[in-house]
C-alpha cells in the first residue's frame, strides 16, 4: 500500500470519528440553553412573586445592583407587579477615587432595570462610616440606625423615663410597628464572595427589622428581609447551569422544613396578624434577551463604564448571578 493510500484512510478515519463527536457537542450546545429557557418558564409561573410593595435594595457599592441582583430588579419592577423599588448604597465606591463618577453610574443602571425615577438611587457617600474596603468591616449598629431614621422614625423603641411618656409608650408598644418599606433585600452572611462591607449589610440589615418588633410581643415585623444565596465558587460561575443545582436546593429546603420552610410556618402565622403573604423563598430567572440577561449586561456595560476592566466581562457571561437569583426569607 503506498504511503498516500496510508494518509487517505487515517484521515478518513479521523473525520469518521470527529463528526459524531462534533455533532454530539453542537446537539449538547443547543439542548442546555432550550432547556434552561424552558426551565425559566416553568419556574417563573409557579413560584411566589412580590405585588404591591414598597421595596428597597440595600447593597454596598454602585454595580452590586447590576452585578448581583440584576434578575431581583428586573423581575421586581416589571410594570404589572405595582411594586416600588429603590436602591440605596452605603458607599460610592471611591477607593479609586471615582466616587462622582460611581454615583452617576448607579443611577443609569438602576434605570436600565427599570426603577421609574433618578430619585429612587440613593448614595449615603459617608467614607468615614461606610469606606469602601476589602478589609473594612461596618458597624451593626450604625447600618441599623441609618435604616431605622431612613425606613421608620416613628417606630419608638425607646424605654420611657417619666410617668406621662410611660403611658405615651405603652401606647405605642402596643399599636403596630410601622415602616415607609414592606421589603429590605440585601446580601446574606457569605456576602457572596466574603466582601466584608457586603457582609456587614446582613448584620446591619438583620439589627434594625429586629428593632421593629423590640418591646411589642406578638407583632409581625413590617419589613420583610430577604438575603440573597451565596454559593461555591463552582456553582458561581456555572452560568445558566446552575439553575438546576438552584431549583433542587430551594425545593428540598422547603420539602424539609427547614430554613425556607421553617419560615413559610412563620410567614402563615404572621399573616394571621397583618394579613400579608410572605413567600419563603423567591427565585428570579431570565432568558437572554431583553428585559433579562441582555439587559443586566447593558447595566454593567454601559452603565458602568469605569468598572469595565476585563475580568468583568468573564462575570458577566459565566456567573449564575447575571441569570438568576434566589433569595431566602430571613427569620429575625
Amino acid at each position: 500500500m503506498s504511503p498516500n493510500v496510508n494518509v487517505n484512510v487515517n484521515t478518513n478515519t479521523h473525520m469518521l470519528i470527529m463528526y459524531p463527536a462534533l455533532t454530539a457537542l453542537g446537539l449538547v450546545a443547543l439542548l442546555i440553553p432550550t432547556l434552561y429557557l424552558y426551565t425559566v418558564g416553568v419556574a417563573t409561573a409557579r413560584f411566589p412573586v412580590l405585588r404591591n410593595r414598597r421595596v428597597c435594595l440595600l447593597i454596598a457599592h454602585p454595580d452590586d445592583e447590576a452585578m448581583f441582583f440584576a434578575p431581583t430588579v428586573l423581575a421586581l419592577t416589571r410594570p404589572g407587579l405595582g411594586n416600588h423599588v429603590k436602591i440605596l448604597c452605603l458607599s460610592s465606591g471611591d477607593a479609586a477615587g471615582l466616587g462622582e463618577t460611581r454615583k452617576r453610574e448607579l443611577v443609569k443602571s438602576g434605570l436600565v432595570l427599570g426603577l421609574r425615577r433618578g430619585e429612587d438611587v440613593y448614595v449615603v457617600d459617608d467614607d468615614a462610616n461606610f469606606p469602601d474596603s476589602m478589609t473594612t468591616t461596618w458597624s451593626t449598629e450604625q447600618i441599623s440606625t441609618l435604616l431605622r431614621d431612613a425606613f421608620a422614625p416613628n417606630n419608638n423603641t425607646a424605654t420611657p423615663t417619666t410617668p406621662s411618656s410611660s403611658s405615651s409608650s405603652s401606647k405605642t408598644m402596643t399599636e403596630p410597628p410601622k415602616a415607609t418599606i414592606d421589603v429590605l433585600i440585601t446580601f446574606d452572611s457569605g456576602g457572596i464572595s466574603s466582601h466584608p462591607n457586603h457582609i456587614s449589610l446582613y448584620h446591619g440589615a438583620r439589627h434594625f427589622v429586629a428593632s421593629l418588633t423590640a418591646n411589642r410581643p406578638g407583632w409581625a415585623s413590617p419589613v420583610d428581609m430577604y438575603t440573597l444565596t451565596s454559593v461555591g465558587v463552582a456553582r458561581k460561575y456555572a452560568g445558566i447551569m446552575d439553575v438546576f443545582a438552584t431549583l433542587g436546593v430551594t425545593a428540598l429546603g422547603v420539602w424539609r422544613g427547614g430554613g425556607a420552610g421553617a419560615a413559610a410556618r412563620r410567614g402563615d402565622k404572621d399573616k394571621d396578624k397583618d394579613g400579608r403573604r410572605r413567600p419563603a423563598a423567591l427565585v428570579f430567572m431570565h432568558g437572554f434577551g431583553a428585559g433579562g440577561w441582555a439587559t443586566a449586561r447593558e447595566a454593567m456595560t454601559r452603565a458602568h463604564v469605569s468598572q469595565m476592566v476585563w475580568f468583568r466581562w468573564g462575570w458577566i457571561t459565566i456567573s449564575r448571578y447575571m441569570f438568576m437569583n434566589d433569595l431566602r426569607l430571613e427569620k429575625v
